[in-house]
């Protein structure tokens, strides 16, 4: 795009495995003029953008303040209106845990048009690596999306979750005693099953069949990292 305001695309990337990849993303990225992704889209999946394409890691981890939210609403607008096609390159879907909702208000604002394409999510990843299902009606009939990730200060989000539900724990850390105990406060029984898989869909994927009683035994896995609790193992 060159004439006018360009259009900034809201892209889910998947959990990593670009064979994940829906057709409309994978096109949207060979096409785009400005990609700006997250630090955890696959390398493969950014190699799949045009060759003269400007690619940018705008990525932020845990502890990591090297760009900010803002800084990042500020490159897609400023791509955008100078009439570029942006794709603003998510891990998973975009919707989920991916501060989508700030960078639609700033385009908003900003009068700049953009769409959403929604990506696999990393829980329906880890579920079909360790082959579970989310809603096996025998031991859950809903699914609650959940992240450990909290700043200092906050609750956990576990209090309060109450049992007989399948959830699905994003980024939960290595602090599993502390998940652990929250859990059983709020009525978990320690033989509860649980999933914990880390780079799912990946060559680097790895997952790990437990309970609540004994997840504080397993080793802390790389990230990213999805706990699923209450499954059918």
């Amino acid at each position: 795009m060159n004439d006018g305001i360009g259009k900034v695309y809201l892209v889910g990337a998947g959990p990593g495995d670009p064979e994940l990849l829906t057709v409309r993303a994978a096109r949207l990225l060979s096409e785009a003029d400005c990609v700006l992704h997250d630090d955890l889209v696959s390398a493969e999946i950014v190699a799949m953008a045009r060759p003269d394409a400007d690619v940018r890691n705008v990525g932020k981890r845990c502890g990591d303040k090297t760009i900010t939210q803002n800084q990042i609403n500020a490159q897609m607008i400023e791509a955008a209106r100078a009439g570029r096609f942006v794709v603003r390159l998510k891990s998973g879907d975009p919707m989920l845990y991916g501060r989508a909702g700030e960078e639609l208000d700033a385009l908003r604002q900003a009068e700049v048009p953009f769409e959403i394409v929604s990506g696999v999510s990393a829980a329906f990843a880890a579920a079909a690596a360790g082959g579970v299902s989310l809603t096996d009606r025998r031991t859950a009939s809903r699914v609650i999306f959940a992240t450990h990730h909290k700043a200092a200060g906050e609750p956990s989000a576990l209090k309060g979750l109450p049992p007989g539900s399948t959830l699905a724990l994003y980024m939960p850390g290595k602090d599993y005693a502390g998940i652990t105990a929250d859990l059983l406060e709020n009525g978990w029984t320690p033989e509860t099953a649980c999933l914990l898989v880390s780079k799912a869909s990946t060559k680097l994927q790895q997952v790990r069949k437990t309970t609540i009683g004994t997840l504080t035994a397993l080793e802390g896995l790389p990230s990213p990292t999805v706990l699923l609790v209450c499954v059918p193992l």
